[in-house]
């Protein structure tokens, strides 16, 4: 389940971030956390699995799209669909936007897109 970043969970977030190959310079990371606190357009959430937060999806809002700037999953929970999952729960958060990747989530978000329309289609 998704659930909207709020400052008590930073070091958290900032933990799963720091998956990201892009984020692995601690100025970076806190720029980057930075940039979910006090940027409107930016919002980030955290996937909570049981009692655990294993994942997390970041996105910019730019008029009727979102574009997804982070997505990480913890390693000992990777190969679960869990990415696909925040991808899809994140499209249900507003039908009425287009998910769209940056270039660096790019090749992971168009593959959990595909299978989803592959899904839809064989319903």
């Amino acid at each position: 389940m998704l659930n909207r970043y709020r400052k008590s969970y930073e070091k958290i977030a900032m933990g799963l971030l720091s998956f990201m190959p892009q984020e692995k310079d601690l100025k970076v990371l806190q720029e980057t956390i930075r940039k979910y606190d006090s940027d409107a357009n930016w919002e980030l959430y955290l996937y909570k699995k049981d009692d655990d937060y294993i994942g997390l999806i970041g996105f910019e809002k730019q008029e009727q799209q979102w574009i997804v700037r982070h997505i990480s999953v913890d390693p000992s929970h990777r190969r679960e669909g869990l990415g696909k999952l925040m991808v899809q729960q994140l499209a249900e958060l507003d039908v009425t936007i287009q998910i769209k990747p940056c270039e660096v989530t790019e090749p992971f978000i168009e593959k959990c897109l595909n299978a989803k329309e592959e899904a839809d289609m064989h319903v």
